[in-house]
């Protein structure tokens, strides 16, 4: 069997926070006020930093703005956020680490505490097909209703997730002689202690001091642009 390799997005494989950025994205362009929102979105990405955010608070808080308006106006201002912001973040040391795993033919997987609404078109200019993501919830007509479906994929969850989906496909993470996770933060410590092969990738300090006292190695991928 192939082995598979686990990735995390945000300061993983994109030297930007995704989610952050999307929320600066809708000030700039004046869909949200400006004011209100930027201070809630900075105090929400202080307290991931820190480790302390509520990650159904934060997710309801962004999938409740993604609410307020039509489906076809997202998807042309997330066109317009991957041209001006994802793009340029699209860095070379990425993209050859993810295509080293597609040409040892690795099952690839992003697994992110981000929305699957701002995060798709992210794996799609990857080339990664799988990608696992807080899930917004729908109502009957496909609209994004603000509420936040299931447990969030941060902490724990990730691991909860990645078991969910690998159920799914008939697998489980043992069935993979190697099993690699990429991640930056402490908060997926949950997760990079049960692969076989974790990999502290621009770790945060918490992250990177946690990963000294395991043996983890480290990878710092944007220092060698």
């Amino acid at each position: 069997m192939r082995n598979i390799a686990l990735f995390d997005l945000d300061h993983t494989l994109i030297p930007i926070d995704s989610d952050y950025e999307w929320g600066q994205f809708l000030t700039r362009i004046g869909a949200v006020d400006a004011e209100v929102f930027a201070r809630r979105n900075a105090d929400f990405f202080a307290q991931y930093q820190a480790g302390t955010i509520d990650p159904v608070e934060y997710l309801e808080f962004a999938l409740g703005t993604l609410a307020q308006f039509p489906r076809e106006q997202l998807d042309q201002w997330h066109a317009k956020f991957m041209q001006e912001v994802i793009q340029p973040a699209l860095l070379p040391s990425a993209l050859d680490l993810i295509e080293k795993h597609q040409d040892q033919g690795d099952l690839i997987v992003i697994i992110t505490a981000t929305n699957r609404f701002v995060t798709e078109p992210i794996a799609t200019a990857f080339g990664v097909e799988h990608l696992i993501a807080a899930e917004p919830e729908r109502d009957v007509d496909g609209k994004i209703t603000g509420k936040l479906l299931g447990v969030p994929t941060s902490g724990a969850g990730k691991v909860h997730h990645l078991q969910a989906w690998l159920a799914g496909q008939g697998k489980q993470l043992s069935d993979f002689p190697v099993s690699y996770f990429y991640s930056d933060s402490q908060n997926d410590i949950p997760l990079l202690s049960i692969v076989t092969h974790p990999v502290a990738t621009n770790p945060n300090a918490l992250l990177s001091a946690h990963a000294q006292t395991q043996g983890w190695p480290t990878l710092h991928l944007f220092n060698e642009q």
